[in-house]
């Protein structure tokens, strides 16, 4: 968004007219003293488009002018300002051509020891990088092991060196200690990239440095980051919020850019939100920018039951073949991320090849001429809603146009009537693309209730630091709302979540809140099946939503015959009244079939599963022996594993008391001291044994220990 003021100076001049005799005379309008202006502010949006032009031969089309361009949106059309051709040369860097527009020189990097957090933007209207083709290269240092580091920085060495083309502009980018670092701008001089590609290789900012910057270290504010250490934890969405934050960056130049990452594999799995994933690739979508993922393990022919480098897994899956299978699994897993990556913003994978550098080339020769196309909308209505923009040629009805097909117009939140906030949740329930200006971490557990029904605890958590809070009635007070619905595998929609809470936050609960988040749990009973749910959370102060995306299953406990039936299992460190705002948003809900609430108190899930030392643990499960007739006991541990070594056991707990309801209900509960475990990663097993039935069950989670 643009403003543009224009202002004008009127001074009224007195003019001396004659007058009739009879007529007493004017009195001049008084002039205006020195300095008085009128100021008229018009808003007005500049929409640029970047349009790739190709015959049916698949040719770029050069020549073309404004005037034979269309440009349309919403089916209303538009005037464009300005058009410039962007024309990219394929002769090699050493090859003499005719001579392009110099670059800038890159901006001045900061002293050793700190960090670039941007690239350098363009001036408003400017077509900073003329005919040139710009390449990011990104190094996810924490992504990679020592040996992959040295393999991707020698491709890169080897493009630089004998591949770069004339028109290439390379800027250098790592990621490592939870910061984006702009190492290098956009320049197309080789010996400055060499330099710094040296400086990598010899060791400086390679993720060694781990010890300083663990799991347990809260993120101190670089390019991106979260502010509570428990957050901290899900390293694959911080990989994606790193590449979210990059192409942040590059969204200030108006030319398309080419984001080569190098990552030793990129896995998701069910702890981590899939919204990030989306959101990151939505984020380049509207930056321009393309990602091509390059896996720096290349050609791996990996040892069916692993290398050397860790001890032999053992059990059953030895010798049915179930472990090679899981190694195989896990590997395919580690690079469809980065497939999904490339696939959706246009770039393509690099994957199980040798030669890296081939990444970087295939990057290159993707990105060829195309026209850079600016106008101001018509509709300068900020009302944040979606326009469709539609471009065409007046001529060459077979040319093949690529470009992006629409954009979201801006609304500034503080303008929002009561109507246009319910407007923007239900929009942005609707809309495919998640919005992660807020961090949300959440789980869903299941409890079961009768041989049909399952009460479904929900909990969410969210950084209290990112919380805004507005002073109303003397005191500081937090408004958050939430939105959200469940819906089964065939899409329909089985519950919904609409909630509005409104915090009164004293002195003391408000230095809290900068340190530890606020929760928020609702419930709501479901059938065995499997679901999805997505909610969304605002906060009312700057307008800030956080979008949480995931599938659950509820299985059928009432078919298993082979292992014990048990719940979820749920892992806390809190004990909270019920009077509690900080942790019990939505305290004012009854919720009487919550088997978390004992007492008048409430066991908060984990969530992130980041527990500390200086606290007890607190397991909660419940086991169900549907055909007995009265209730059987029940033997129960819990195990820290440690790699493939036992850290800690609890001795076994023999539980002989239940509930006398159709599904004899045995609660398990659990407190476990951790304070003999050193920090680190552990998994967490939980073991429950019928001895009556001869029947087990098992399960297992990974859990971190702080200091």
């Amino acid at each position: 968004m643009r403003k543009i003021t224009a202002t004008m100076l009127a001074w009224l001049l007195a003019a001396a007219a004659q007058q009739a005799p009879q007529t007493p005379p004017k009195t001049p309008p008084a002039a205006p003293q020195e300095g008085s202006i009128a100021k008229f502010s018009i808003n007005s949006q500049l929409v640029v488009e970047t349009v790739t032009v190709t015959d049916k031969n698949g040719k770029t089309i050069e020549g073309l002018k404004a005037e034979d361009f269309k440009v349309t949106e919403n089916g209303v059309a538009q005037t464009i300002k300005f058009c410039e051709f962007q024309k990219l040369e394929d002769a090699d860097a050493t090859t003499p051509i005719a001579p392009v527009a110099a670059a800038p020189k890159p901006a001045a990097l900061p002293p050793p020891g700190t960090t670039a957090t941007a690239i350098k933007a363009a001036s408003p209207g400017e077509i900073k990088y003329r005919d040139r083709r710009l390449m990011v290269l990104y190094f996810d240092m924490t992504a990679m092991p020592v040996p992959d580091q040295l393999r991707a920085l020698s491709a890169a060495q080897k493009f630089l060196k004998s591949q770069v083309k004339r028109s290439d502009l390379v800027a250098i980018m790592e990621y490592t200690s939870g910061a984006v670092k702009v190492l290098q701008d956009f320049t197309d001089e080789r010996d400055a990239l060499m330099t710094t590609l040296a400086d990598l290789i010899a060791g400086e900012g390679m993720g060694l440095d781990e010890n300083s910057a663990d799991d347990a270290t809260p993120d101190t504010g670089a390019a991106f980051g979260q502010d509570d250490g428990e957050f901290n934890i899900f390293n694959t969405d911080r990989q994606l919020a790193a590449l979210q934050t990059a192409v942040t960056m590059l969204g200030q130049l108006n030319e398309k850019k080419a984001l080569v990452y190098f990552a030793s594999g990129l896995r998701l799995n069910g702890l981590d939100n899939q919204a990030q994933l989306r959101a990151t690739e939505n984020a380049a979508i509207r930056a321009n920018v393309s990602f091509w993922p390059i896996d720096a393990r290349g050609l791996v022919a990996a040892a069916p039951m692993g290398d050397a480098t860790r001890g032999s897994p053992g059990g059953i899956g030895m010798y049915t073949g179930g472990g090679a299978m899981a190694m195989m699994s896990n590997f395919q897993r580690s690079q469809d991320t980065l497939y999904s990556l490339a696939a959706d913003t246009g770039g393509k994978a690099l994957l199980d090849y040798n030669d890296l550098a081939v990444g970087i080339t295939n990057a290159e020769k993707a990105y060829s001429s195309y026209y850079i196309i600016g106008y101001y909308t018509t509709n300068r209505a900020l009302d944040g809603k979606f326009r469709r923009v539609n471009v065409s040629l007046k001529e060459f009805a077979s040319a093949k146009l690529d470009y992006r097909q629409g954009y979201f117009a801006g609304k500034e939140f503080t303008k929002f009537t009561s109507v246009d906030k319910e407007r923007q949740l239900e929009e942005a329930l609707m809309l495919g693309d998640p919005i992660t200006d807020l961090t949300i971490a959440m789980e869903v557990n299941y409890f079961q209730l009768n041989r049909a029904e399952y009460y479904v605890p929900v909990v969410m958590k969210i950084p209290g630091s990112e919380i805004a809070l507005a002073k109303r009635g003397g005191a500081e007070r937090a408004l958050i709302d939430f939105i959200g619905e469940i819906k089964d595998e065939y899409g329909s929609t089985i519950q919904n979540i609409r909630d509005k809470v409104d915090l009164k936050i004293g002195a003391e609960t408000a230095q809290q809140l900068a340190r530890q988040p606020i929760a928020y749990e609702t419930g709501y009973t479901l059938l065995p099946g499997k679901y999805t749910i997505k909610v969304l959370a605002r906060e009312n102060e700057t307008g800030r939503i956080g979008t949480y995306l995931t599938t659950f299953v509820i299985p059928n406990l009432n078919k298993e015959d082979k292992r014990v039936p048990i719940s979820s299992v749920v892992l806390s460190s809190q004990r909270i009244a019920m009077t509690e705002a900080l942790y019990t948003a939505g305290k004012d809900k009854t919720q009487v079939a919550n088997p978390l609430v004992q007492d008048g108190q409430k066991l908060m899930p984990s969530v992130t599963r980041v527990f500390s030392k200086s606290r007890d643990m607190y397991v909660y499960l419940q086991a169900y022996e549907p055909g007995a007739a009265a209730v059987q006991p029940i033997v129960a541990f819990v195990t820290f594993y440690r790699g493939q070594q036992k850290a800690f056991e609890t001795p076994p707990l023999p539980v002989t008391e239940g509930l006398e309801n159709r599904l004899k209900t045995v609660p398990l509960k659990f407190s476990l001291a951790l304070n003999q475990l050193h920090p680190g990663k552990y998994n967490c097993q939980v073991t429950v044994i019928d001895p009556t039935g001869g029947k087990a069950s098992y399960w297992q989670a990974p859990v971190v220990l702080v200091p």
